[in-house]
């Protein structure tokens, strides 16, 4: 995108804050955003990644460390370049999350972000995970711990500026 797309604007609104307040409406107390030394997000914590093209693994990591310093047990994440996804979204996964189980979006019969799961498993995931993937490999892994939440809203990603001019659009 040739930009951080934590600050790409869509219809007048940063990409990291249309995710914070899907966060914070969706009931998440307290909302981490993991983001370059240089940006400031309102609404949330903020947990600066020091090198973020090492990638997505480094950004997961800093924030399971942030949830884990929280005293937190569990942690549900989404990610800044999925604007479509929205507070009733992230508010059924994490009314659907188990200790010891996975609660992941399901948008008909495509499943996807958020995700909830416990500080372990996230570990777990990491432990698995290349330097620019999250829990895709865990999740693969093990099918078995995931519950599948039916949500609204839309699953797609923006990875190309042709992309983020059709949401425009």
């Amino acid at each position: 995108m040739r930009t951080p797309k934590a600050t790409l604007v869509l219809n007048g609104v940063r990409l990291v804050d249309l995710a914070v307040s899907a966060l914070a409406g969706g009931g998440c107390k307290p909302v981490f955003a993991v983001v370059r030394a240089d940006v400031e997000v309102p609404g949330a914590t903020l947990v600066v990644n020091p090198d973020p093209d090492r990638g997505m693994a480094s950004s997961l990591e800093l924030a399971v460390d942030a949830a884990a310093q929280a005293g937190a047990a569990a942690l549900l994440v989404t990610l800044v370049d999925m604007p479509g996804i929205d507070a009733a979204s992230v508010l059924a996964v994490r009314e659907a999350y188990l200790p010891e189980r996975i609660a992941m979006a399901a948008f008909g019969d495509r499943a996807g972000h958020p995700v909830a799961m416990s500080l372990e498993r996230w570990r777990e995931a990491l432990a698995m995970a290349g330097a620019d993937e999250g829990a895709r490999a865990l999740l693969a892994a093990r099918q078995e711990l995931i519950d599948l939440v039916p949500v609204t809203g839309d699953p797609s990603d923006l990875d190309t500026p042709e992309q983020l001019s059709e949401w425009r659009e």
